[in-house]
């Protein structure tokens, strides 16, 4: 399998907006809504997956200033990581629970540049089998840091949402079903995701008017 195609720029974006929007009328609505969508590409590599590690269940200030002083410590490469006696990675504050993660991705020996060229489906399996890293962590990577035009989160909690008001479903999908009724946005689904991601704060700050 090929890694299809891949994201690089707004263009490419606008491109997936556009094909979405000629074929779904909500798709349509949505993006009259919320204008041109984000392209919020990344690096890809072991910074970007140690942060989503360290951001797990802690605001993003507190992610920011754990990062910060990891940084000033020297911890910001796999090898220093990987080393680090637990007490000093204490010491920044990271929880046991995030040094193992941490210390198990360090170790893990991953071939950030071979990522770029498998198929979404091999990256996933290659990055959820690091402990600490789940489906969810592994497709946003696939999305952002290697810029996978067709992936998609269906666990994530405001694309849930999002797609519950805009389509009026009773209840927000469950994640196999999700995933399900995204094949209808291939081979879009990562646009198909910053789409609803951008309608659901659009539809926050509505309900915030009223």
């Amino acid at each position: 399998m090929s890694v299809g195609r891949i994201i690089r720029g707004d263009a490419c974006v606008a491109e997936g907006a556009e094909w979405l929007a000629a074929r779904d009328p909500r798709m349509a609505r949505a993006l009259e809504l919320t204008g041109p969508l984000p392209l919020r590409l990344r690096p890809d590599g072991f910074d970007q997956l140690l942060g989503a590690i360290v951001s797990q269940q802690v605001s993003v200030a507190s992610a920011a200033a754990i990062r910060a002083r990891m940084q000033a410590a020297g911890f910001d490469d796999a090898e220093t990581v990987a080393s680090a006696r637990e007490e000093d990675l204490r010491a920044v504050g990271l929880s046991r629970q995030k040094i193992r993660y941490a210390q198990a991705l360090a170790q893990a020996g991953l071939d950030y540049a071979a990522l770029r060229d498998m198929p979404t489906e091999a990256v996933i399996a290659t990055l959820t089998a690091v402990p600490g890293i789940g489906h969810w962590t592994a497709e946003i990577y696939a999305m952002f840091s290697l810029g996978r035009a067709d992936v998609f989160a269906p666990g994530d909690l405001a694309l849930q949402e999002s797609a519950r008001v805009l389509f009026d479903l009773p209840e927000r999908p469950r994640p196999r079903a999700f995933g399900q009724m995204a094949e209808a946005w291939a081979p879009w689904r990562s646009v198909a995701a910053r789409l609803l991601w951008a309608y659901y704060r659009v539809d926050k700050n509505r309900e915030g008017i009223g």
